[in-house]
């Protein structure tokens, strides 16, 4: 039997099957490896009240860190807000709900509910404020904290390549945070910067199969 082929849908598509209120993650590390269009098409349409997990806010007018400044964000569950003072300026003021969460704790977590684990344990914040109202486990005579796993309604993710079937290849950093999140996305929403015949990327190169990707953002919005 061949092998199916995944239609590809438009941009405006993709982003409208996104509700107001919807959770989402964004792939990328400081903007890089993220995805841009979805992004910006995420803006125009307006969508509100999301819950954005995402590794960082990036800064203000770019990436992640545009949604920030439209104010269609909600909460945030991110490893850090440093580079962008607007997500700090609107915790502050108490327009966003900010929830911080060590780098390597938010990987283990968003791998956790790809993996449909209930969630991971980590020594990290042990005795720390970061500790406070969550469930202490001893193992072997050491403490570790109980950390929920991670799941969205959406995974928004950026590819090198992907090839009509969806299978995707990352470039560089992408890896980070992009693979763990088609995994823990109920819907996974792929951006890549070139679409290729099925065949053209090397199996050895494939990291999210495309069996994850549930729809392919073609390059044009017709």
């Amino acid at each position: 039997m061949p092998a199916q082929v995944k239609k590809t849908i438009s941009l405006v598509h993709a982003i409208e099957m996104i509700p107001d209120g919807a959770s989402i993650m964004v792939g990328g590390f400081m903007g890089g490896g993220s995805p841009l269009r979805l992004i910006d098409e995420l803006v125009r349409q307006g969508k509100s009240a999301l819950t954005l997990i995402c590794n960082d806010t990036a800064r203000p007018g770019f990436a992640t860190g545009k949604l920030i400044d439209a104010g269609l964000v909600a909460r945030v569950i991110t490893s850090h807000i440093g580079t962008n003072p607007e997500t700090q300026r609107r915790m502050i003021e108490g327009s966003l709900v900010v929830d911080l969460v060590p780098q390597g704790t938010l990987a283990e977590r968003i791998r956790a509910g790809g993996f449909g684990l209930g969630g991971i344990l980590t020594p990290t914040g042990v005795g720390t404020v970061v500790a406070e109202g969550k469930q202490h486990i001893e193992v072997d005579g050491r403490m570790f904290l109980l950390e929920t796993a991670l799941r969205a309604d959406f995974a928004l993710i950026n590819a090198k390549r992907a090839d009509y079937q969806g299978n995707i290849e990352y470039a560089l950093t992408a890896r980070n945070f992009n693979p763990l999140m088609a995994l823990a996305g109920r819907t996974a929403i792929a951006e890549a910067e070139e679409i290729v015949p099925v065949g053209a990327i090397s199996p050895d190169a494939v990291v999210t199969p495309g069996v994850l990707v549930h729809h392919l953002v073609a390059r044009t919005n017709a």
